[in-house]
C-alpha cells in the first residue's frame, strides 16, 4: 500500500481526484487485480486472502445477439435474424453487418470506460459457434474444428482488461445445440439435436472448455469460468416443466457440469468454475453438494423485491455448502430497481454482473441509436408489412453497427450513477449544469440525479413483475431510467418533456445563480383537465403555493404560465416542482430577473 500511494503520488491532478473519488474496497481491488482468485470457504479471495467483490457487466449483444436487444422480438434467434437478413440484401452484405457489429460492438475503449466508471470485471458471453464449428458442419463427425475468431476475440478482451487491471469472467452463453427451450438465450435451432439430446454437442462442449483452460490456465486477471449459462431444460417432465422450473434431480445437468470440471482440472488447477442451476441458474436441486473445492455457485435476479427475503435461497445454499455466491446476472430495470439490488447484495457480501452494457434501449449504461432505415427493417421482421428494399436495408444495418461504437452510441450517466454512487449515497447531484441567467430555460427532463424521494418523487419506480408487482418506471422509456416518465417531442430534434405527472410528485433541480435577487418563472406545461395544481419550493420553502395549471385543450398542447416573486440566491439553489394536483406534462422552465 505504500508502493501504491507512492505511485499514486506521482499522478496528475485529475487522475488523484478521480482515484479519491472511488471506493475503498474498489482502489484495493485495482491494486491486487493480477492476482488469482480462489475459492475461500463463503468469499471469494486474491491470492493474498482479501476478500473480493466482483462488480461487473455482462458483454450481452456482442458474441450473441438476442433479438429484443436489436428490436427484432418476432423470430428472434441470432441465427433466424441473420438468415432473414440475406435474404433481405444477399449473404455477402449480410456477413458485412455482423463482421462490422462484432468489431464495433466492444472494444478497448469500451473496456477502459467501464474501469474508469468503476466496474472491476467484465463477463464475456461466448457463442460456440465462434470457436468451433457446429456438429453438423464438422467435415469428420467427432472431431472439432477449431475457429481462431473467437479466440482472437477474447484474446484481445483479455489484453484490454489487463491494461485496466481488471478480471475476466468466460461465460459459455450459447452451448453446442442449445441447453435450454428459451431459445433466444443460446440462439438453439430446435430442428437439430439439443446439447441434451446429442451426445457429440457434449463432447464438443467438455472440448472446447479443454481447449479454453490450456490458453488461460496461466491467466490472473481470468476470474472465473462460468461453465454453462442458464441452463433451462425439463430432463424429468418435458411437456410441463419445459425450463426445469421443478426439477427434482437435474442429474444429467450435474453430470456434464462434473465432466466439464473433470477436463478443466486436468489442465488448469488454479481458475475458479462457476456453476449454474437449472431453471435459468436458480433451480440446484440434486446438484449441489460442490464437487470441487474451488468453485463458485451463480444465481440470477431479475423483477423481483430486492430485500432479504429475494436472495435467502441463495445465501441459505451459501451458508450450508460453505460456497461463494455469485449474481452472475441482473439489471435490465430502472435504476431504483438497480440501486436497491446492488445495497442489498454488496451488504450481503455478494459480487454482481449486470446485464447488459450495450443495447439498442436505455435501461444500461450505452444505448446503441437506430436509424430510420433500420427501424423500416425491424418493422418488416416484426410484422411481415412494408418490405424494404435491398439498399435501405443494408445502409440501416451498417449505420446501427456503426453507432455501436462507443464514440457513436448514448452513455446514460444516470444508470452509472444509480449503479456506484446512489447504493450508498442519498446525496443529489446536479444532472446538467443548469446555470440561471436571464432567460435561462432548464428542460424539466435535466432534475437532479438521485435516488427516489431525494432528487424527485414518482409512484411508479420499478418493474417487480415475478414478485406479484408489474410497474415500469419511466412510461416512455426514453433519455433517462428513473421513475420519472418521459416522452420525445416528436415536433423537435433531441427534445424531450416530463409527462404522466401525477398527484404528490415532484423533481427538483440545482441551479447555478448568478446574480441573486427576485425572478419570475416561466413554465412550459400541457394539461387536459381543469384543475391541475403545481407549487415551486425553493431551498427548503415554499415560495408559490397551488398555482394554478390551466386546462390548454390537450397533454400536447403546450401553454408558458408565469409564477412571479421566486427568490434565488447567488450560488447554487435547489428548486423542486411539486404536483398538487397532477394530470399535466412539463416540458421547461425559464427564468429571468424581475428585480
Amino acid at each position: 500500500m505504500i508502493l501504491h500511494r507512492f505511485k499514486n503520488m506521482l499522478l496528475k491532478p485529475a487522475v488523484r481526484v478521480l482515484l479519491l473519488a472511488l471506493p475503498v474496497s474498489l482502489i484495493a481491488m485495482q491494486a491486487s487485480a493480477q492476482t488469482f482468485l480462489r475459492a475461500d470457504g463463503k468469499k471469494i479471495v486474491d491470492e493474498s486472502g482479501k476478500n473480493v467483490l466482483l462488480r461487473g457487466m455482462g458483454l450481452g449483444g456482442w458474441m450473441l445477439q438476442e433479438g429484443y436487444m436489436l428490436h427484432v422480438n418476432k423470430d428472434s434467434r441470432q441465427y433466424r435474424i441473420r438468415e432473414r437478413l440475406e435474404e433481405l440484401m444477399g449473404p455477402a452484405e449480410t456477413k458485412e453487418f455482423y463482421d462490422t457489429w462484432l468489431a464495433n460492438n466492444t472494444r478497448k475503449i469500451d473496456i477502459d470506460s467501464m474501469h474508469r466508471w468503476g466496474f472491476n470485471s467484465v463477463r464475456l458471453p461466448m457463442h460456440y459457434n465462434l470457436y468451433t464449428l457446429p456438429i453438423e458442419k464438422e467435415p469428420v463427425a467427432g472431431k472439432n474444428t477449431w475457429i481462431d475468431k473467437g479466440f482472437k476475440m477474447t484474446d484481445d478482451l483479455l489484453a484490454w482488461c489487463k491494461a485496466n487491471h481488471m478480471y475476466l469472467i468466460l461465460d459459455l452463453h450459447a452451448a453446442p445445440g442449445g441447453q435450454g427451450n428459451d431459445l433466444n438465450i443460446s440462439d438453439r435451432n430446435p430442428d437439430n439435436p439439443s446439447l441434451w439430446d446429442s451426445e457429440a454437442n457434449k463432447q464438443k462442449m467438455i472440448a472446447l472448455w479443454r481447449k479454453l483452460a490450456e490458453r488461460y490456465k496461466n491467466e490472473p486477471n481470468i476470474a472465473a469460468y462460468d461453465i454453462i449459462n442458464e441452463p433451462n431444460w425439463g430432463f424429468d417432465d418435458r411437456e410441463n416443466d419445459k425450463n426445469g422450473l421443478k426439477e427434482k434431480t437435474n442429474a444429467p445437468l450435474r453430470k456434464l457440469m462434473v465432466d466439464i470440471t473433470t477436463a478443466i482440472r486436468a489442465i488448469d488447477k488454479k481458475h475458479i468454475i462457476i456453476i449454474e442451476g437449472n431453471g435459468w441458474g436458480n433451480n440446484y436441486n440434486g446438484i449441489l453438494p460442490p464437487w470441487d473445492k474451488n468453485m463458485v455457485l451463480s444465481f440470477h435476479k431479475y423483477w423481483n423485491f430486492n430485500d432479504q427475503k429475494s436472495i435467502e435461497h441463495i445465501i441459505k445454499t451459501r451458508d450450508q455448502y460453505n460456497v461463494p455466491v455469485w449474481l452472475g446476472e441482473t439489471g435490465e430495470n430502472s435504476n431504483v430497481w438497480l440501486t436497491e439490488a446492488i445495497r442489498l447484495l454488496e451488504k450481503n457480501n455478494i459480487g454482481w454482473a449486470l446485464w447488459p452494457l450495450k443495447k439498442m434501449g436505455n435501461n444500461n449504461p450505452i444505448e446503441i441509436p437506430s436509424n430510420l432505415n433500420y427501424d423500416d427493417v425491424t418493422n418488416y421482421l416484426n410484422t411481415g408489412k412494408h418490405k424494404p428494399n435491398e439498399s435501405n436495408v443494408y445502409s440501416g444495418t451498417l449505420e446501427m453497427a456503426t453507432y455501436a461504437k462507443l464514440e457513436n452510441a448514448i452513455i446514460h450517466h444516470d444508470v452509472i450513477d444509480a449503479i456506484f454512487r446512489q447504493p450508498f449515497s442519498a446525496a443529489t447531484k446536479p444532472f446538467k449544469a443548469n446555470k440561471v441567467i436571464n432567460g435561462t430555460i432548464i428542460n424539466a427532463v435535466d432534475y437532479d440525479l438521485g435516488r427516489n424521494g431525494f432528487a424527485y418523487f414518482d409512484t411508479d419506480t420499478a418493474d417487480y413483475h415475478t414478485s406479484g408487482k408489474p410497474g415500469i418506471g419511466n412510461h416512455g422509456r426514453v433519455y433517462r431510467n428513473d421513475g420519472v416518465d418521459i416522452s420525445k417531442d416528436s415536433t423537435a430534434y433531441n427534445s424531450y418533456y416530463v409527462d404522466h405527472i401525477e398527484t404528490g410528485e415532484w423533481m427538483q433541480y440545482t441551479l447555478q445563480v448568478k446574480t441573486a435577487g427576485i425572478y419570475s418563472v416561466g413554465l412550459k406545461l400541457a394539461s387536459g383537465i381543469d384543475d391541475a395544481k403545481l407549487s415551486l419550493n425553493v431551498n427548503g420553502a415554499d415560495q408559490a403555493k397551488e398555482e394554478a395549471v390551466p386546462n390548454t385543450g390537450g397533454l400536447t398542447a403546450w401553454q408558458v404560465i408565469t409564477v412571479k416573486d421566486i427568490r434565488l440566491k447567488a450560488g447554487s439553489n435547489k428548486v423542486r416542482v411539486y404536483a398538487n394536483k397532477g394530470g399535466y406534462n412539463l416540458h421547461w422552465l425559464r427564468f429571468w430577473k424581475a428585480k
